[in-house]
Protein backbone atom coordinates (compact mmCIF):
# COMPACT_ATOMS: atom_id res chain seq x y z
CA UNK A 1 0.00 0.00 0.00
CA UNK A 2 2.47 2.41 -1.18
CA UNK A 3 0.38 5.79 -1.58
CA UNK A 4 1.42 9.02 -2.19
CA UNK A 5 1.31 11.49 0.54
CA UNK A 6 1.15 15.07 1.46
CA UNK A 7 5.07 14.72 1.98
CA UNK A 8 4.79 14.14 -2.26
CA UNK A 9 2.37 17.34 -2.31
CA UNK A 10 3.34 21.24 -3.04
CA UNK A 11 0.44 22.86 -1.34
CA UNK A 12 1.59 26.54 -1.42
CA UNK A 13 -1.31 28.54 -2.08
CA UNK A 14 -3.55 25.46 -3.12
CA UNK A 15 -6.80 24.62 -1.66
CA UNK A 16 -7.05 21.68 0.21
CA UNK A 17 -9.73 19.91 1.42
CA UNK A 18 -8.66 16.81 4.36
CA UNK A 19 -11.08 14.48 5.59
CA UNK A 20 -10.08 14.07 9.37
CA UNK A 21 -11.98 11.97 11.84
CA UNK A 22 -13.11 14.52 14.54
CA UNK A 23 -15.59 11.81 15.48
CA UNK A 24 -14.99 12.62 19.56
CA UNK A 25 -17.06 12.70 22.44
CA UNK A 26 -18.65 15.29 23.69
CA UNK A 27 -20.26 16.69 27.01
CA UNK A 28 -22.11 19.84 28.10
CA UNK A 29 -20.82 21.34 24.76
CA UNK A 30 -17.41 20.72 25.29
CA UNK A 31 -14.79 17.68 23.40
CA UNK A 32 -13.64 15.26 26.54
CA UNK A 33 -11.20 13.17 24.66
CA UNK A 34 -9.30 15.47 22.12
CA UNK A 35 -6.99 12.30 21.06
CA UNK A 36 -8.12 12.14 17.51
CA UNK A 37 -8.31 15.96 17.24
CA UNK A 38 -4.58 15.97 17.71
CA UNK A 39 -4.26 12.65 15.76
CA UNK A 40 -4.78 14.86 12.86
CA UNK A 41 -2.51 17.83 13.99
CA UNK A 42 0.57 17.09 12.35
CA UNK A 43 -1.23 16.78 8.83
CA UNK A 44 -2.58 20.09 9.00
CA UNK A 45 0.42 22.07 10.55
CA UNK A 46 2.40 20.71 7.19
CA UNK A 47 -0.16 21.85 4.87
CA UNK A 48 -0.23 25.28 7.28
CA UNK A 49 3.58 25.65 6.71
CA UNK A 50 3.33 25.21 3.03
CA UNK A 51 0.90 27.99 2.69
CA UNK A 52 -2.04 25.92 1.76
CA UNK A 53 -5.45 27.26 2.31
CA UNK A 54 -7.42 24.27 4.02
CA UNK A 55 -10.94 23.46 4.29
CA UNK A 56 -11.02 20.78 7.11
CA UNK A 57 -14.19 18.15 7.09
CA UNK A 58 -15.41 15.34 9.56
CA UNK A 59 -18.62 13.75 10.68
CA UNK A 60 -19.64 14.04 14.03
CA UNK A 61 -22.26 11.02 15.69
CA UNK A 62 -25.46 9.89 13.45
CA UNK A 63 -27.54 12.31 12.84
CA UNK A 64 -29.10 10.37 9.90
CA UNK A 65 -29.23 13.42 7.55
CA UNK A 66 -30.57 15.87 9.67
CA UNK A 67 -29.46 18.53 11.33
CA UNK A 68 -28.99 18.20 15.37
CA UNK A 69 -27.96 21.16 17.10
CA UNK A 70 -25.72 18.53 19.91
CA UNK A 71 -23.42 17.27 16.87
CA UNK A 72 -22.49 20.63 15.39
CA UNK A 73 -18.79 20.69 15.38
CA UNK A 74 -18.73 24.44 17.15
CA UNK A 75 -16.87 22.41 20.21
CA UNK A 76 -14.74 20.83 18.07
CA UNK A 77 -13.76 23.68 16.39
CA UNK A 78 -13.32 25.59 19.69
CA UNK A 79 -10.46 22.42 20.67
CA UNK A 80 -8.85 22.56 17.59
CA UNK A 81 -8.20 26.49 17.91
CA UNK A 82 -6.81 26.14 21.35
CA UNK A 83 -4.22 23.26 20.28
CA UNK A 84 -3.71 25.51 17.03
CA UNK A 85 -3.29 28.80 19.14
CA UNK A 86 -5.57 30.40 16.30
CA UNK A 87 -9.11 30.90 16.05
CA UNK A 88 -10.75 28.42 13.58
CA UNK A 89 -14.25 29.18 12.13
CA UNK A 90 -16.92 26.47 11.34
CA UNK A 91 -19.04 27.19 8.50
CA UNK A 92 -22.94 27.11 9.24
CA UNK A 93 -22.91 23.85 6.90
CA UNK A 94 -21.13 22.01 4.57
CA UNK A 95 -22.80 23.19 1.27
CA UNK A 96 -23.94 26.52 0.91
CA UNK A 97 -23.35 30.38 -0.73
CA UNK A 98 -21.94 31.28 2.91
CA UNK A 99 -19.80 28.48 2.91
CA UNK A 100 -18.59 28.90 -0.71
CA UNK A 101 -18.09 32.82 0.53
CA UNK A 102 -15.96 31.61 3.59
CA UNK A 103 -13.59 29.26 1.40
CA UNK A 104 -13.14 32.32 -0.94
CA UNK A 105 -11.90 34.72 1.92
CA UNK A 106 -9.46 31.96 2.77
CA UNK A 107 -6.10 32.94 2.70
CA UNK A 108 -2.52 31.05 2.06
CA UNK A 109 -1.96 29.25 5.49
CA UNK A 110 -5.81 29.94 6.83
CA UNK A 111 -8.28 27.56 7.30
CA UNK A 112 -11.94 26.66 8.20
CA UNK A 113 -13.53 23.67 9.51
CA UNK A 114 -16.83 22.52 7.38
CA UNK A 115 -19.93 21.85 9.58
CA UNK A 116 -21.34 17.89 9.70
CA UNK A 117 -21.01 16.26 7.14
CA UNK A 118 -23.34 14.25 8.03
CA UNK A 119 -26.49 16.47 8.50
CA UNK A 120 -26.28 15.66 4.72
CA UNK A 121 -27.91 12.13 3.95
CA UNK A 122 -26.01 12.55 0.56
CA UNK A 123 -22.84 11.55 2.40
CA UNK A 124 -22.89 8.40 3.42
CA UNK A 125 -24.46 7.10 0.35
CA UNK A 126 -21.77 8.50 -1.54
CA UNK A 127 -23.87 10.86 -3.56
CA UNK A 128 -22.35 11.94 -6.80
CA UNK A 129 -23.40 15.60 -6.55
CA UNK A 130 -22.41 15.83 -3.01
CA UNK A 131 -19.60 14.82 -3.47
CA UNK A 132 -19.04 17.15 -6.88
CA UNK A 133 -19.97 19.72 -4.34
CA UNK A 134 -17.14 19.34 -1.86
CA UNK A 135 -14.96 18.92 -4.48
CA UNK A 136 -15.58 22.26 -5.88
CA UNK A 137 -14.49 23.63 -2.88
CA UNK A 138 -10.66 22.19 -3.72
CA UNK A 139 -7.95 21.77 -5.35
CA UNK A 140 -6.29 18.69 -4.00
CA UNK A 141 -7.89 15.93 -1.99
CA UNK A 142 -5.96 14.73 1.20
CA UNK A 143 -7.64 11.74 3.49
CA UNK A 144 -6.30 11.76 7.33
CA UNK A 145 -9.29 9.95 8.79
CA UNK A 146 -8.46 6.71 9.01
CA UNK A 147 -11.15 5.50 11.47
CA UNK A 148 -13.68 6.57 8.42
CA UNK A 149 -11.34 4.67 5.80
CA UNK A 150 -13.66 1.42 5.52
CA UNK A 151 -16.86 3.59 4.66
CA UNK A 152 -17.10 4.13 0.71
CA UNK A 153 -18.82 7.78 1.43
CA UNK A 154 -19.02 10.96 -0.41
CA UNK A 155 -16.18 12.37 1.64
CA UNK A 156 -13.62 9.31 1.73
CA UNK A 157 -13.99 7.85 -2.07
CA UNK A 158 -16.33 10.05 -4.15
CA UNK A 159 -14.06 13.31 -3.90
CA UNK A 160 -11.41 11.43 -4.12
CA UNK A 161 -11.90 10.24 -7.39
CA UNK A 162 -12.76 13.65 -8.48
CA UNK A 163 -9.41 15.46 -7.37
CA UNK A 164 -5.50 14.59 -7.09
CA UNK A 165 -5.80 12.51 -3.59
CA UNK A 166 -2.92 11.78 -1.09
CA UNK A 167 -3.17 10.13 2.35
CA UNK A 168 -2.66 12.36 5.72
CA UNK A 169 0.05 12.47 7.79
CA UNK A 170 -1.99 10.15 10.54
CA UNK A 171 -3.37 7.92 7.60
CA UNK A 172 0.56 7.03 6.21
CA UNK A 173 0.94 6.34 9.94
CA UNK A 174 -1.82 4.08 10.23
CA UNK A 175 -0.88 2.36 7.24
CA UNK A 176 2.58 1.43 7.74
CA UNK A 177 2.29 0.41 11.30
CA UNK A 178 -0.72 -1.58 10.91
CA UNK A 179 0.80 -3.57 7.26
CA UNK A 180 3.98 -4.24 9.19
CA UNK A 181 1.80 -6.68 11.64
CA UNK A 182 0.73 -8.21 8.22
CA UNK A 183 3.54 -8.24 6.19
CA UNK A 184 6.78 -8.25 8.19
CA UNK A 185 6.53 -8.35 11.78
CA UNK A 186 9.43 -8.96 14.36
CA UNK A 187 9.43 -12.42 15.39
CA UNK A 188 7.72 -14.27 17.83
CA UNK A 189 4.75 -11.88 17.14
CA UNK A 190 1.92 -12.12 19.54
CA UNK A 191 -1.89 -11.13 19.21
CA UNK A 192 -3.91 -10.50 22.18
CA UNK A 193 -7.75 -10.17 21.12
CA UNK A 194 -10.30 -8.88 23.76
CA UNK A 195 -13.86 -7.13 23.64
CA UNK A 196 -17.03 -8.64 24.19
CA UNK A 197 -18.11 -10.94 21.31
CA UNK A 198 -16.49 -13.57 18.72
CA UNK A 199 -18.93 -12.43 16.16
CA UNK A 200 -17.13 -8.72 16.08
CA UNK A 201 -13.78 -10.42 15.63
CA UNK A 202 -14.25 -14.01 13.98
CA UNK A 203 -12.57 -12.83 10.66
CA UNK A 204 -9.27 -11.05 12.37
CA UNK A 205 -9.11 -14.79 15.02
CA UNK A 206 -8.72 -16.73 11.83
CA UNK A 207 -6.52 -13.87 8.99
CA UNK A 208 -4.04 -13.52 12.20
CA UNK A 209 -3.86 -17.21 12.89
CA UNK A 210 -1.50 -17.23 9.83
CA UNK A 211 0.88 -14.25 10.93
CA UNK A 212 0.98 -14.89 14.59
CA UNK A 213 3.04 -17.32 16.84
CA UNK A 214 1.11 -16.59 19.66
CA UNK A 215 -2.55 -15.53 20.70
CA UNK A 216 -3.97 -14.17 23.97
CA UNK A 217 -7.93 -14.31 23.83
CA UNK A 218 -9.66 -12.52 26.81
CA UNK A 219 -12.78 -10.41 27.35
CA UNK A 220 -16.32 -11.46 26.84
CA UNK A 221 -15.21 -13.33 23.78
CA UNK A 222 -13.11 -15.55 25.98
CA UNK A 223 -16.37 -16.98 27.29
CA UNK A 224 -17.24 -18.41 24.08
CA UNK A 225 -13.89 -20.62 23.57
CA UNK A 226 -14.25 -21.71 27.69
CA UNK A 227 -17.40 -23.08 26.26
CA UNK A 228 -15.93 -24.66 23.53
CA UNK A 229 -13.39 -26.38 25.79
CA UNK A 230 -16.70 -28.21 27.83
CA UNK A 231 -16.04 -25.25 30.73
CA UNK A 232 -19.24 -23.49 32.33
CA UNK A 233 -19.26 -19.62 31.92
CA UNK A 234 -22.77 -19.39 34.24
CA UNK A 235 -24.87 -16.04 33.20
CA UNK A 236 -21.04 -15.21 31.49
CA UNK A 237 -21.18 -13.16 28.36
CA UNK A 238 -20.92 -15.88 25.54
CA UNK A 239 -22.03 -16.87 22.28
CA UNK A 240 -23.30 -20.60 22.15
CA UNK A 241 -23.91 -19.93 19.07
CA UNK A 242 -20.31 -19.24 17.67
CA UNK A 243 -19.21 -22.08 19.70
CA UNK A 244 -18.06 -24.39 16.50
CA UNK A 245 -16.16 -20.98 14.83
CA UNK A 246 -14.46 -21.07 18.58
CA UNK A 247 -13.61 -24.69 17.95
CA UNK A 248 -12.05 -24.26 14.44
CA UNK A 249 -10.23 -22.15 15.77
CA UNK A 250 -8.19 -23.65 17.93
CA UNK A 251 -8.45 -26.40 15.92
CA UNK A 252 -6.30 -24.73 13.71
CA UNK A 253 -4.13 -23.03 15.96
CA UNK A 254 -2.87 -25.95 16.86
CA UNK A 255 -2.68 -27.62 13.56
CA UNK A 256 -0.54 -24.10 12.69
CA UNK A 257 1.51 -24.66 15.55
CA UNK A 258 -0.02 -21.30 17.33
CA UNK A 259 -0.12 -21.11 20.81
CA UNK A 260 -3.26 -20.42 22.34
CA UNK A 261 -3.52 -18.58 25.57
CA UNK A 262 -7.27 -18.39 27.17
CA UNK A 263 -8.10 -18.01 31.12
CA UNK A 264 -7.57 -20.51 33.45
CA UNK A 265 -8.41 -18.66 36.31
CA UNK A 266 -10.92 -15.93 36.25
CA UNK A 267 -12.60 -13.11 38.75
CA UNK A 268 -16.59 -13.95 38.81
CA UNK A 269 -19.09 -11.16 40.33
CA UNK A 270 -22.93 -11.77 41.67
CA UNK A 271 -23.96 -8.90 39.30
CA UNK A 272 -21.78 -6.75 36.44
CA UNK A 273 -22.41 -3.30 38.78
CA UNK A 274 -19.61 -1.39 40.77
CA UNK A 275 -20.13 -2.73 44.61
CA UNK A 276 -21.41 -6.20 44.00
CA UNK A 277 -19.43 -9.24 45.36
CA UNK A 278 -16.71 -10.55 43.51
CA UNK A 279 -13.82 -13.55 43.46
CA UNK A 280 -10.99 -15.45 41.96
CA UNK A 281 -11.67 -18.77 40.79
CA UNK A 282 -10.46 -21.42 38.08
CA UNK A 283 -12.07 -20.87 34.95
CA UNK A 284 -13.65 -24.58 34.89
CA UNK A 285 -15.79 -23.91 38.48
CA UNK A 286 -17.52 -20.77 37.29
CA UNK A 287 -21.10 -21.05 39.53
CA UNK A 288 -24.52 -21.31 37.52
CA UNK A 289 -25.41 -17.55 38.41
CA UNK A 290 -22.51 -15.23 38.34
CA UNK A 291 -20.65 -13.90 35.88
CA UNK A 292 -16.98 -14.07 34.51
CA UNK A 293 -15.85 -10.09 34.35
CA UNK A 294 -11.99 -10.30 34.36
CA UNK A 295 -8.49 -12.43 34.38
CA UNK A 296 -7.18 -13.94 37.28
CA UNK A 297 -3.76 -13.70 38.75
CA UNK A 298 -2.64 -17.09 36.93
CA UNK A 299 -4.23 -16.26 33.73
CA UNK A 300 -1.68 -13.21 34.07
CA UNK A 301 0.91 -14.80 34.84
CA UNK A 302 0.81 -17.11 31.37
CA UNK A 303 0.27 -14.02 29.35
CA UNK A 304 3.16 -12.67 30.64
CA UNK A 305 5.29 -15.96 30.64
CA UNK A 306 3.76 -16.35 26.74
CA UNK A 307 5.07 -12.85 25.57
CA UNK A 308 8.17 -12.94 27.35
CA UNK A 309 10.14 -12.74 24.28
CA UNK A 310 7.77 -11.46 21.50
CA UNK A 311 9.45 -8.70 19.64
CA UNK A 312 5.64 -7.53 17.90
CA UNK A 313 2.57 -7.39 19.64
CA UNK A 314 -1.10 -6.70 18.31
CA UNK A 315 -3.53 -5.54 21.25
CA UNK A 316 -7.38 -4.79 20.56
CA UNK A 317 -9.79 -5.00 22.66
CA UNK A 318 -9.87 -4.90 26.71
CA UNK A 319 -10.11 -8.18 29.11
CA UNK A 320 -12.45 -8.07 31.00
CA UNK A 321 -15.55 -5.71 32.12
CA UNK A 322 -13.04 -2.58 31.98
CA UNK A 323 -15.83 0.28 32.40
CA UNK A 324 -15.55 -0.72 36.28
CA UNK A 325 -12.87 -0.38 38.02
CA UNK A 326 -13.13 -3.36 40.25
CA UNK A 327 -12.87 -5.27 37.32
CA UNK A 328 -10.57 -3.06 35.19
CA UNK A 329 -7.45 -4.99 36.84
CA UNK A 330 -6.44 -7.59 34.24
CA UNK A 331 -6.53 -5.20 31.59
CA UNK A 332 -4.55 -2.50 33.27
CA UNK A 333 -1.66 -4.88 34.18
CA UNK A 334 -1.50 -5.69 30.72
CA UNK A 335 -1.31 -2.12 29.11
CA UNK A 336 1.82 -2.27 31.74
CA UNK A 337 3.30 -5.10 31.17
CA UNK A 338 3.62 -4.35 27.71
CA UNK A 339 4.54 -0.28 28.21
CA UNK A 340 7.71 -2.05 29.87
CA UNK A 341 8.02 -4.35 26.84
CA UNK A 342 8.21 -1.53 24.71
CA UNK A 343 10.35 0.22 26.52
CA UNK A 344 12.44 -2.56 25.84
CA UNK A 345 12.37 -3.00 22.38
CA UNK A 346 9.16 -4.63 21.44
CA UNK A 347 6.95 -3.24 18.58
CA UNK A 348 3.15 -2.86 20.76
CA UNK A 349 0.63 -1.30 18.32
CA UNK A 350 -2.91 -1.30 20.24
CA UNK A 351 -6.13 -0.50 18.61
CA UNK A 352 -9.80 -0.86 20.36
CA UNK A 353 -11.59 1.85 21.91
CA UNK A 354 -11.36 0.02 25.97
CA UNK A 355 -7.41 -0.72 25.45
CA UNK A 356 -6.66 2.83 23.96
CA UNK A 357 -8.45 3.78 27.18
CA UNK A 358 -6.13 1.66 29.48
CA UNK A 359 -3.54 3.07 27.81
CA UNK A 360 -4.18 6.92 28.22
CA UNK A 361 -5.65 6.41 31.67
CA UNK A 362 -2.61 5.02 32.94
CA UNK A 363 -0.38 7.90 31.48
CA UNK A 364 1.48 4.87 28.78
CA UNK A 365 0.31 6.47 25.43
CA UNK A 366 3.49 7.73 24.94
CA UNK A 367 5.32 4.68 25.58
CA UNK A 368 3.98 2.64 23.10
CA UNK A 369 5.01 2.10 19.01
CA UNK A 370 1.51 3.13 17.66
CA UNK A 371 -2.00 3.88 19.14
CA UNK A 372 -4.44 3.17 16.10
CA UNK A 373 -7.56 5.78 15.83
CA UNK A 374 -9.52 3.30 13.63
CA UNK A 375 -11.76 0.64 15.58
CA UNK A 376 -13.70 -0.85 12.70
CA UNK A 377 -11.45 0.58 10.45
CA UNK A 378 -8.58 -1.15 12.24
CA UNK A 379 -10.44 -4.33 12.24
CA UNK A 380 -11.54 -4.70 8.57
CA UNK A 381 -7.74 -3.75 7.74
CA UNK A 382 -6.59 -6.82 10.02
CA UNK A 383 -9.01 -9.18 8.22
CA UNK A 384 -7.03 -8.45 5.11
CA UNK A 385 -9.92 -6.55 3.53
CA UNK A 386 -9.14 -3.90 1.10
CA UNK A 387 -10.69 -0.15 2.91
CA UNK A 388 -12.14 1.62 -0.08
CA UNK A 389 -11.00 5.29 1.50
CA UNK A 390 -7.23 3.96 1.03
CA UNK A 391 -7.50 1.70 -2.10
CA UNK A 392 -8.95 4.82 -3.61
CA UNK A 393 -5.70 7.27 -2.89
CA UNK A 394 -3.34 7.55 -5.58
CA UNK A 395 -0.46 5.12 -5.71
CA UNK A 396 3.21 6.14 -5.80
CA UNK A 397 3.75 5.23 -8.98
CA UNK A 398 1.35 7.69 -10.55
CA UNK A 399 2.59 9.78 -12.17
CA UNK A 400 2.15 14.04 -11.96
CA UNK A 401 2.10 13.98 -8.45
CA UNK A 402 2.21 17.67 -8.09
Amino acid sequence: MDKLTVRDLDAAGKRVFVRVDFNVPLQDGKVTDDSRIRAALPTIRHLQAQGARVILASHLGRPDGKVSDSLRLRPVGARLSQLLGRTIPVTGDALGVGTQDAINRLRNGEMLLLENLRFHAEEEKNDPEFAKALAAYADVYVNDAFGTAHRAHASTVGIAKLLPSYAGLLMEKEIEHLSMLLEHPGRPFAAIIGGAKVSDKIKVLKNLLDKVDVMVIGGGMANTFLLAQGKPVGKSLAEPDRVEDARAILAAAEEKGVRIVLPVDVVVAKEVTRGTEYKTIPAEKVPASWHIVDLGKQTLANIEEALADVQTVLWNGPLGVFEIPSFSHGTKAIARFLAAKAEQGTKVVVGGGDSVAAITHQGLADKMTHISTGGGASLEFLEGRELPGITVLRDRTTEGTK
